[in-house]
């Protein structure tokens, strides 16, 4: 599912108990996250569950940024499901560049998440973006 079929899907569904289930099923449907990567230098800070991030980066002229995550909390899943749909995949300028707040008002999460899940998934974002930028500077110091 692409970005703006997903905000066309969360807003076809009228009823909030209908998307929550959406965010849960698109957690599970994550790939599976190694064990070995949920330690503690790949643990998000700033979310009150936990969130394990990990990035691979392509060799490409720019290089793109993958990423792979995990929650432990079924509604965080989904949401880190929406940062990978938004984010994985891409160079780090357009990282950078993507109004992740905009989709976040967009998909209606800005009025029905705890001030406690927002601040974890923008943590999320902060984290992304500190490794976009890091590969943005190097790229741009090898060129």
């Amino acid at each position: 599912m692409e970005l703006q079929d997903l905000v066309d899907t969360f807003e076809f569904l009228d009823d909030w108990e209908d998307r929550y289930r959406l965010l849960i099923d698109m957690g599970r449907e994550l790939p599976e996250f190694p064990e070995q990567a949920r330690t503690e230098a790949n643990r998000v800070n700033g979310c009150t569950s936990n969130v394990w991030l990990v990035t691979e980066v392509e060799n490409a002229n720019p290089p793109r940024l993958h990423f792979r995550a995990d929650s432990d909390a079924f509604i965080v899943k989904g949401l880190v499901a929406i940062l990978l749909k938004a984010y994985s995949g891409r160079t780090p300028q357009e990282i950078l560049e993507t109004d992740i707040e905009g989709l976040f008002n967009q998909l209606g999460l800005s009025k029905q998440l705890t001030p406690n899940r927002r601040d974890g998934f923008f943590a999320m974002v902060k984290r992304i973006h500190g490794l976009a930028g890091e590969h943005a500077d190097r790229a741009a110091a090898n060129a």
